[in-house]
């Protein structure tokens, strides 16, 4: 009789695999109710393409920022402590929107973001060793792609809450109508837009707290916590001489960059290919938020699927058979300018449904108590949905390039950091 993935010697890991489970929903709920937000800020606050993006840039800096002090937090007390450290964060940025509110100014929010986001690196560097750390080694990866196919569940709620009491809520006048208007009015509809839009990061909040309470006041594994000395510069020396962790960093950094733009500027994509055959603006991006839905669904599903196609296929080959997939798809993406470019949009997501947990797991093998430190460089490498989506926004607002949709070309980005990950997975596909 085969062993549970979420047990150890005996021990079950069952009440807190699933306490811990939970927080990849909450994570997931924060960057999926966001990536809207940088074409709402933008009209809100008659911005371009590229000032929106700097949602991203204050949302992914925080778990950049807030990686490696997780890590030596982590190391010094325990998991459990750097997850509620973590959800206390999340849910004073959250609650922060409020304040940020009343200002009416863009940049408090950034830092509401900022702050949220650095809860949420003390709740990636904890939780992803920690499910790690709840079972045997040879299940190490199936049990952390299992936890991390409840990331898409959260982000789908987050995504049907921006769509549905953000998106649908906000003034129905139209980028170019906000632009006409008077200063009085501007700042009229601002103020209503603003109280829309805070509302559910209020909620989550609460939810937070809530959330903070009941794993304070459960009983949680301290198996992996038997180090307590920092040893910063000798565990950095350790890790990054294994090739395997070296180059996932770099993998990681190019797969959460291309995620985070296919997840945000699918709805410029959708905005620009719907409005040009006839759709208003606001119709055109609420059915681009739809498109994206079905896409977080067709992650999530695919996430299990390959959560049990990994009993039989080595991570690594499946990574790599996955990202060429990517590649050709995103090919598609670029290239057509009809519905079938966002069908292929759509179809990505299911080749990236394995790569974040897959990618952490294969670079953390065999780490042992130094995957603390581990599992912050590769919460670090997060910063590529900081620093890509930028680039990726500037090349939309350029409107066209080469006689093609900019928006269009924009997608060879994405492009780009698949062909670094089918090297990562080629690399890598004899690993067990």
């Amino acid at each position: 009789m085969k062993q549970s993935i979420i047990s150890k010697d005996g021990v079950s890991y069952l009440y807190p695999f699933i306490l811990v489970t939970m927080c990849f929903a909450l994570w997931g709920f924060a960057n999926d109710i966001t990536n809207p937000m940088v074409k709402a800020f933008s009209k809100i606050f008659r911005m371009s393409v590229t000032d929106g993006a700097l949602i991203q840039v204050a949302f992914y800096g925080g778990y950049f920022a807030m990686a490696f002090p997780a890590a030596m937090f982590i190391r010094k007390y325990t998991y459990k402590a750097g997850v509620l450290l973590g959800l206390g964060l999340y849910a004073l940025g959250a609650l922060a929107f409020f304040p940020a509110k009343l200002t009416g100014d863009y940049y408090p929010f950034l830092l509401a973001y900022f702050v949220m986001t650095c809860g949420l690196s003390f709740l990636e560097t904890s939780c992803n060793p920690y499910i790690l750390s709840m079972g045997t080694e040879e299940t190490a990866t199936r049990r952390l792609n299992l936890a991390q196919a409840f990331n898409p569940i959260g982000s789908l709620m987050g995504m049907y809450v921006a769509m549905n009491f953000i998106q649908n809520k906000l003034h129905p006048m139209d980028t170019a109508e906000r632009a006409l208007l008077s200063p009085a009015e501007f700042e009229a509809v601002k103020e209503s837009d603003l109280s829309v839009l805070i509302a559910p990061y209020l909620v989550i909040g609460l939810v937070i707290i809530a959330m903070f309470v009941v794993i304070r006041m459960s009983k949680m594994p301290r198996n992996a916590d038997q180090s307590h000395s920092i040893d910063f510069i000798p565990t950095l020396k350790r890790i990054f001489s294994r090739s395997s962790y070296k180059y996932g960093v770099v993998a990681q950094f190019f797969y959460v960059g291309a995620q985070i733009m296919c997840w945000t500027f699918i709805i410029q994509y959708g905005t620009h290919l719907f409005m040009s055959q006839g759709m208003e603006e606001q119709a055109a991006e609420v059915l681009s938020q739809k498109y994206n839905i079905v896409a977080m669904v067709m992650f999530c599903i695919s996430r299990f699927v390959c959560t049990f196609m990994l009993r039989f296929v080595k991570p690594g080959m499946l990574l790599m058979v996955l990202s060429f997939a990517a590649i050709l798809l995103t090919t598609g993406v670029v290239l057509l300018q009809n519905i079938w470019g966002m069908y292929c949009l759509v179809g990505v997501s299911v080749c990236m449904s394995l790569m974040f947990p897959t990618i952490y797991g294969i670079a953390l093998k065999g780490m042992g108590d130094d995957a603390k430190f581990g599992a912050a460089g590769l919460i670090m490498a997060i910063l590529g949905g900081s620093i890509l989506p930028p680039l990726q926004a500037s090349i939309i607002d350029c409107k066209t390039l080469f006689g093609m949709p900019a928006v269009n070309l924009s997608f060879i980005l994405p492009l780009f950091c698949f062909v670094v990950i089918v090297t990562y997975g080629y690399r890598m596909r004899r690993e067990r």
